[in-house]
């Protein structure tokens, strides 16, 4: 007899089963429907890709969480780490066959060698939306609306999408004499929420000396509302820099067609917000659930005009945002959201015993037809057993075909939640019942 393997999965890795995945399921079509609703086009490309094409871009930290490996054809492959950068790749060697600007959806599966926590898996799925071929206002606050919008559709409470440029951070940086370090900087001011103010501080002190550490720190505390914070951040650049004077524009404009659209209540701007990736160019933006902000951010992103020019020299300036679901999921969870249980048959047909199932799917098949999901228990069991199942899959209803009620031209219909038998008389009558009760 063969050694019995132990069924186990990776750590960092996870099943679905059914409930989860169909509330997961549930959330990725709510989305879809939101990025549709904006015009956005779904698109694909390959998990696995060569590992410079991954690496190109990601930054120190990131390269370190990339699966990589020799392939049996001796090529040098990687998992894709996020959807962002196999996105450049693909904008750069499809370009001539698009049309832009060019709006994409892309929902699917990426990986990291990360250190797992609640809501963080090493693999997991994002929800990925970009805007390429434009470097406009209009296209950064799109992407927030579509952020809060998503919110609204996925029913996950209030939140808040902090906003902020990089680019004023950096002119910042220059007045102070610090732009060579930009990117140790932003990486250690990207951990505040995890690591705190104090630990944030010592990292910068380290690098650059206490008094300028207490100056970034400073120029990172919020103030009483977005224009204010707004103004203190620009005068914290040197008076008649261009590029801080542009960046503040960019976040007013931003903030107006947010205003505009009616969805300003979800928007802070948040100096701290500077996103730990290398290929950000201008505005970024986390957002976070006002219930469970410890859980991170469920939907982050930003500007990113310089990304594909890794792999092409046309300009195909970009700005894009990420919704992370499997963290989604958890917090919703944990905050005990409402999720999915809609079943995906809307009858069982009871397997009596006195009915063949040539019968049964006869009846299955002409439901179908109709638009009903139906599903037929393939052998005679304990009726008891067979609501069991019903119930454990959320099929709300049960349709009892036994010989008396062929004989009678009835279709009885089981209502398995209110325990209740109703009679019909064909199956006309029945669909229109169901649907009634569907809406």
């Amino acid at each position: 007899m063969p050694e019995i393997i132990e069924p186990r999965v990776l750590k960092g890795f996870r099943d679905y089963l059914p409930d989860a995945e169909k509330a997961r399921n549930s959330l990725l079509t709510r989305l879809e429907s939101v990025f549709r609703s904006f015009g956005f086009v779904p698109i694909d490309t390959p998990a696995l890709e060569y590992a410079e094409i991954l690496l190109g871009k990601g930054g120190g930290e990131t390269d370190k969480q990339v699966y990589r490996f020799t392939d049996n054809g001796g090529r040098e492959v990687a998992l894709r780490f996020d959807l962002t950068v196999p996105f450049a790749r693909f904008m750069a060697e499809h370009v001539e066959e698009l049309y832009l600007p060019f709006r994409r959806y892309h929902m699917a599966k990426v990986w990291r060698g990360e250190n797992t926590q609640r809501g963080r898996y090493r693999e997991f799925m994002q929800c990925d939306f970009d805007i390429v071929g434009t470097d406009s206002a209009s296209a950064d606050a799109d992407i927030v609306l579509v952020i809060a919008e998503a919110i609204k559709a996925l029913d996950a409470g209030e939140a808040r999408i902090r906003i902020n440029h990089r680019a004023l951070f950096n002119r910042f940086l220059s007045r102070v004499g610090c732009l060579d370090k930009s990117v140790s900087i932003l990486r250690s001011v990207d951990k505040i929420a995890k690591i705190g103010m104090e630990k944030t501080k010592e990292l910068i002190g380290a690098e650059v000396g206490k008094g300028i550490a207490d100056e970034i720190l400073s120029f990172i505390e919020p103030e009483k509302d977005f224009e204010a914070t707004l103004g203190k951040m620009a005068s914290f650049c040197a008076r008649g820099d261009q590029e801080a004077d542009a960046a503040r524009k960019r976040i007013q404009d931003v903030y107006d067609i947010v205003l505009a659209a009616g969805s300003a209540d979800y928007l802070s701007l948040d100096p701290s917000i500077t996103r730990g990736l290398d290929y950000y160019t201008g505005v970024v933006f986390e957002t976070f659930l006002n219930d469970l902000p410890s859980i991170g951010s469920v939907c982050s992103g930003g500007r990113y005009n310089e990304l594909a020019g890794l792999y092409t020299t046309r300009s195909l300036p970009g700005v894009g945002a990420s919704v992370g679901l499997d963290r989604l999921l958890s917090a919703m969870e944990a905050l005990k959201r409402p999720l999915a249980r809609e079943s995906l048959p809307q009858v069982l047909l009871a397997n009596i015993g006195d009915v063949g199932e040539v019968e049964l799917h006869r009846v299955a098949s002409g439901l179908r037809s109709r638009g009903i999901s139906s599903e037929v228990f393939p052998e005679p069991k304990k009726i008891a057993a067979q609501y069991s199942l019903a119930q454990k899959k959320f099929i709300p209803y049960a349709l009892l075909l036994d010989r008396s009620a062929l004989e009678r031209r009835v279709l009885p219909l089981r209502d398995l939640e209110q325990r209740t038998t109703r009679e019909f008389s064909n199956l006309d009558e029945l669909v229109n019942f169901l649907e009634a009760a569907k809406a």
